[in-house]
């Protein structure tokens, strides 16, 4: 186990590193940021001088080292616009995002778990082609189609939810969180459901494809002719041996969701970490949007990591190697 965790610490070390050449090298082809930060009259001689204060006037290797040298302790740089450490202006909008994403994902799988066992279990009855007709149509929907259409129907239409922002939040283990406020519930509906539905859709198949298959296996009609009830074959026996592909993309999907909700954030002005992106990205702050993406990656070291663990925890046959 030692071994693995620390296999995994060098991956995502060596990963880190590919991202920030990546990203830094790519993030000086977007343009000038000095000439979005100064005012439009400005002279030639203020214009080298801001550059010069930024540190953009030196070489581009040189940058690069700095900005390494200032990782490596901690610091991935200040913003150009807020003048504030990027990953201050990260962190404080990471509950935001989490929030939503855990909401959306646990969601998805509350709903989407169940249906997709039941129509693997009964594939050719009307219920279950209802689940896989609703499950293609949920692939289907665009996410920023679907959040306008909510806003549309319970915002402007029916007034029942609000149309955008952030809820009311209290302070919990010193994390603004929203969710624990029935303001901060009305809020987070519209934009957690515009999450799911994708993931939901995606997770029905998944379940129902596994269900399938595992239920012409053998253990599972010795288990029926032994008399086993039919909720504890399907959930007892064929659903843990069908969740390995579900949790797979289960942890990638939220991962994906964390680092790139940025549609759904920007259609209900969700304060969270895609709409940072975004902005900084119109404004060409690359000290955030480095941190940011570096960020994301760690996130997907550390989510992979620990679906490898739940794997050993569903499936003790699994090694860690």
């Amino acid at each position: 186990m030692l071994q693995y965790t620390l296999q995994r610490f060098g991956q995502m070390l060596l990963v880190l590193l590919v991202v920030s050449v990546i990203v830094f090298g790519i993030m000086n082809l977007t343009g000038d940021p000095v000439l979005l930060l100064v005012p439009p009259e400005a002279t030639d001689e203020e214009i080298n001088l801001a550059r010069e204060q930024l540190g953009l006037n030196l070489p581009l290797w040189e940058q690069y080292g700095i900005f390494l040298n200032n990782a490596v302790h901690g610091n991935l740089g200040v913003s150009f616009v807020f003048r504030r450490p990027a990953v201050d202006l990260i962190l404080e909008r990471m509950p935001a995002t989490l929030e939503m994403t855990v909401f959306a994902m646990l969601l998805a799988g509350v709903v989407a778990i169940p249906l997709g066992v039941f129509a693997g279990a009964y594939p050719n009855t009307l219920a279950s082609r209802g689940i896989m007709s609703l499950s293609l149509l949920g692939i289907s929907l665009p996410s920023f189609w679907l959040g306008i259409m909510l806003i549309l129907l319970f915002a402007v239409e029916t007034t029942l939810l609000p149309s955008s922002g952030r809820g009311e939040a209290e302070t919990i283990f010193g994390l603004r969180i929203s969710i624990f406020t029935w303001d901060g519930i009305q809020h987070i509906i519209m934009p957690a459901l515009t999450l799911a539905v994708g993931q939901m859709a995606m997770l029905i198949r998944l379940t129902r494809a596994g269900i399938m298959e595992v239920m012409r296996q053998d253990y599972i009609k010795f288990a029926k002719a032994k008399g086993v009830s039919e909720q504890s074959v399907l959930f007892g026996h064929a659903l843990k041996n069908a969740l390995i592909p579900v949790i797979t993309v289960f942890g990638l999907q939220f991962g994906q969701l964390i680092a790139f909700a940025t549609i759904t954030e920007t259609i209900f002005s969700w304060p969270g970490m895609g709409k940072l992106l975004i902005d900084s990205i119109y404004r060409i702050d690359r000290p955030v949007i480095v941190a940011y993406l570096l960020m994301v990656a760690v996130l997907f070291v550390v989510i992979n990591f620990l679906v490898d663990l739940i794997y050993t925890l569903i499936d003790p046959r699994i090694e860690m190697r």
